[in-house]
C-alpha cells in the first residue's frame, strides 16, 4: 500500500471514529442543557424550552437512539436556525401516512391529538405498547383517548360530545377493560390507532356498512351469522336503512343482555330495539312490511306478560332468532312452517303442527285454507259476542237506571225534606261551579293524557283549548262574584262566620271517629257546617286561587316573562303546580264530596240538596244537631 493510500485510509478511519465519538458527545452535550430542570439558559445565554429526564429517556423505546436521530441538522450552539419539527416518518412511515389521513391530522382547532399526545404525552419518555405503563397499552387506551374526548373544553367546536367516553366506561367493554380483560374492545379496536376516520368516510371501520366487519374482529362467529341473516344480506346489498350491530346494541353504551337497561334485554327488545324499525310506519311501508307488528305483539299474551315483568314470556328474538333472523320463506328460518313446531316447543313442550297454525302477533296472515276457516270462525264469534255484550250490559244498565231513577224520585218526594240548606243564589253558584269544574277537568287532563277518554270526549286540540279557557274564565268570574257575595250580603257574611274553624272542630273529628269505630255511643253535636264541610269549602277557595293564578300564568306566559320580568322557569313551576293541584282537586271531589252526596248510605241514591236546597229533618238533626236545635228554637219563638 502506497503512502498516499495509507494516509487516505487512516484519515477515513479517524473521521469514522470521530463521527461516532461526536454522536455520543452530541447526546452528552444536549443533555448538558436539557437534562437539568433548573437550568433556564444554555451556555450561550439562550433560553432552553425542553427539559429531558435522562432516566426516563434511557428507559423509553427510543433510549438507544441519539438525539440527532430525531433532531437532525443540529450542529452547534445556538440552534440557528431553530430546529425543524421532528418527523416521525423517518422511522414510522406507515403510521405517519395513516395518521395524515385521520381526523386528528385534519382538525383545524389546534387541540387535535398528535403523535406525542397519545404516546405518553412526553416525546422523550415514550414506552412500547407492550409496557403496562405505556399510554398506548391496551388497558390504558380508554384513559388516553379520554384525556381529550372526555374534556369538554377540548372538544368544543369539534362537533363531538364528551358523553361517548362516559358511556363507554359504563359499557360491557369499558367495564371488562377496567376489570383487567386484555381482549375487551378499546377505542382503537373500533376506530383504528392512527387512521381515525369519521363515520361518514367509506374506509372508516365505523362507516355503517363496515360495522359488522369491525365488530367481527372480536365477534367473528356472530358477525358471520349476522351477515347471512335477512338484515346482513340487506346491508351487503347496500341498504343504508338495514340495521347493523350498533342499531340494536348501541354504540359506546353497549350493555350485556342481562342488564335491565340494555337495549337487547329481554323486556326491551320489542319496544326499544325491534320497534324502532318495525314500528316505524315509513320504514315498514318502504319495505312492504306490516307496521302493526310491534303493537300486535304488545297486545298479545306474550307482550302483555313481558310488560308485566315475566321472565319466561317470548319476545321477538325468542321466535325470530337473535343474529340469525331470516324471512319466513327461508327453510332455515325459525318461523318457517317446517320449523315452527320446534320454535314454539322451546317454551311449549310437545307443540305440534296444529298448535302452530294459530294467529301470530294477534294478526291473521291467512296462507292456508285451515287458517282462513279459523279466521272466518273468529269473525263470526266476534259478530255474535259484541252485540251480545252490548245487549246484555245495556239491558243491565237500563234495568238498574230505571230502579235508580225511581228511588231518586222517591227520595226527593220525602215529606220530611223541609230544612232549607241552600237558597236559589247559592244553588246557581254551585251548578256553575260544577259545570266549569268538570269542563276544566276533562279538557285539562286531555292534554296530559292525549290517548285517554278525556281526549276522546273533549274534541280536537283547538276545541279543547277554547273550552278550557272559557271554563277557566267562568270559574274565575264565579270566584270573584262569590267573594262579593260573601262580603256584601248578610247571608254571605253569616256564611263566612259559620264556615270559620273553631277548636270544637278538632274535638268533633275525634268524636265522630270514636262514634263510628264503636268506642262511643254519642254522636257529636255539630253546627250549621261540620268540620268536613268547612275543610272542603276552604280547600275549594284555596284551590280556585291557585288554579286561577297558575292558569293565567300559563295562558299569558309571554307576558309573564316580559311584563313581570320573571324567568321562564316560573312558567314551568306554574305548569307543575297547576297539574298537581288539578289531580288533588279532582281526587278530593271524587273521594270526599261524591261520597257525601251520593255514596253515603244516609243519602243514597243521591242528595237532592243541589237541586232544590232541601234536606230531610232526620238527616239534618243527625249531622247538624246544634243548628237543628237552634232552628227549632227560632221557629218556636216565631210561633209564640
Amino acid at each position: 500500500m502506497s503512502f498516499k493510500l495509507r494516509v487516505v485510509v487512516l484519515s477515513f478511519l479517524l473521521l469514522v471514529v470521530a463521527g461516532l465519538a461526536g454522536a455520543q458527545m452530541a447526546n452528552d452535550e444536549c443533555l448538558g442543557c436539557h437534562s437539568d430542570p433548573s437550568a433556564s439558559k444554555d451556555v450561550n445565554g439562550k433560553a432552553v424550552s425542553v427539559h429531558v429526564d435522562p432516566t426516563k429517556f434511557g428507559a423509553s423505546i427510543h433510549g438507544s437512539m441519539g438525539c440527532n436521530d430525531c433532531h437532525a441538522g443540529i450542529k452547534g450552539y445556538p440552534h440557528e436556525p431553530a430546529p425543524a419539527k421532528v418527523d416521525c416518518s423517518s422511522c414510522h412511515p406507515d403510521a405517519v401516512a395513516a395518521f395524515a389521513k385521520s381526523r386528528h391530522a385534519k382538525a383545524k382547532n389546534g387541540r387535535a391529538a398528535t403523535c406525542v399526545s397519545c404516546h405518553s404525552g412526553n416525546a422523550h419518555a415514550i414506552l412500547p405498547s407492550s409496557d403496562p405503563k405505556s399510554s398506548t397499552s391496551h388497558a390504558n387506551i380508554p384513559k388516553t383517548c379520554a384525556s381529550c374526548h372526555g374534556q369538554k373544553f377540548v372538544m368544543e367546536g369539534s362537533g363531538l360530545s364528551t358523553q361517548s367516553m362516559f358511556s363507554y366506561q359504563q359499557s360491557v367493554h369499558g367495564r371488562a377493560v377496567a376489570a383487567g380483560n386484555q381482549k375487551a374492545a378499546v377505542c382503537t379496536d373500533c376506530h383504528n390507532a392512527h387512521e381515525v376516520l369519521g363515520a361518514n368516510e367509506q374506509s372508516s371501520p365505523i362507516f355503517r356498512f363496515n360495522i359488522p366487519a369491525t365488530c367481527g374482529k372480536c365477534h367473528d362467529g356472530v358477525s358471520k351469522t349476522f351477515m347471512s341473516s335477512v338484515h346482513g344480506q340487506s346491508v351487503a346489498r347496500g341498504n343504508s336503512q338495514a340495521p347493523v350491530c350498533t342499531d340494536c346494541h348501541g354504540i359506546h353504551n353497549i350493555k350485556p343482555h342481562i342488564d335491565p337497561k340494555s337495549s337487547v334485554a329481554a323486556q326491551n327488545i320489542a319496544r326499544t330495539t325491534c320497534g324502532q324499525c318495525h314500528g316505524n310506519v315509513r320504514l315498514t311501508s318502504e319495505f312492504g312490511l306490516s307496521s302493526s307488528r310491534i303493537q300486535s305483539y304488545e297486545d298479545s299474551y306474550h307482550g302483555l306478560a313481558k310488560r308485566l315483568g315475566s321472565d319466561e314470556a317470548a319476545n321477538c328474538a325468542s321466535c325470530h332468532g337473535v343474529h340469525n333472523i331470516l324471512p319466513q320463506r327461508d327453510p332455515k328460518s325459525m318461523i318457517h312452517a317446517t320449523n315452527l313446531a320446534k320454535t314454539c316447543g322451546t317454551c311449549h313442550p310437545g307443540a305440534g303442527a296444529k298448535f302452530t297454525a294459530g294467529r301470530v302477533h294477534l294478526e291473521e296472515l291467512p296462507v292456508t285454507e285451515d287458517q282462513e276457516f279459523g279466521t272466518m270462525v273468529m269473525r263470526w264469534v266476534s259478530l255474535i259476542y259484541i252485540p251480545l255484550i252490548i245487549a246484555t250490559l245495556g239491558g243491565m244498565a237500563l234495568h238498574n237506571l230505571i230502579i235508580w231513577i225511581a228511588k231518586a224520585r222517591r227520595a226527593r218526594r220525602n215529606p220530611t225534606r223541609t230544612i232549607v240548606r241552600m237558597n236559589r243564589n247559592q244553588r246557581i253558584q254551585h251548578i256553575l261551579l260544577i259545570t266549569s269544574f268538570l269542563t276544566l277537568v276533562i279538557t285539562g287532563f286531555a292534554l296530559a293524557w292525549p290517548e285517554s277518554w278525556f281526549a276522546l270526549i273533549s274534541g280536537a286540540e283547538g276545541v279543547r283549548r277554547t273550552l278550557h279557557r272559557i271554563a277557566a274564565v267562568a270559574m274565575i268570574t264565579l270566584g270573584l262574584y262569590h267573594i262579593a257575595y260573601m262580603a256584601g250580603t248578610r247571608e254571605g257574611r253569616k256564611g263566612v262566620k259559620d264556615f270559620w274553624f273553631a277548636f270544637k272542630d278538632l274535638r268533633d273529628v275525634i268524636g265522630v271517629m270514636k262514634y263510628y269505630l264503636g268506642f262511643s255511643k254519642v254522636h257529636p253535636k255539630m253546627g250549621r257546617f261540620t268540620y268536613a264541610e268547612k275543610a272542603e269549602y276552604w280547600a275549594l277557595v284555596w284551590g280556585t286561587i291557585v288554579m286561577g293564578v297558575t292558569g293565567l300564568m300559563l295562558w299569558f306566559e309571554v307576558q309573564v316573562t316580559t311584563w313581570l320580568q320573571l324567568s321562564r322557569w316560573w312558567v314551568d313551576v306554574a305548569l307543575l303546580v297547576h297539574f298537581y293541584e288539578a289531580i288533588l282537586a279532582t281526587l278530593a271531589i271524587i273521594i270526599w264530596h261524591l261520597y257525601a252526596v251520593i255514596f253515603d248510605p244516609d243519602v243514597y241514591p243521591v242528595s237532592w240538596t243541589w237541586f232544590d236546597g232541601k234536606m230531610p229533618e232526620d238527616q239534618y238533626r243527625h249531622e247538624h244537631e246544634l243548628h237543628f236545635e237552634e232552628l227549632k228554637r227560632s221557629e218556636k219563638e216565631k210561633n209564640d
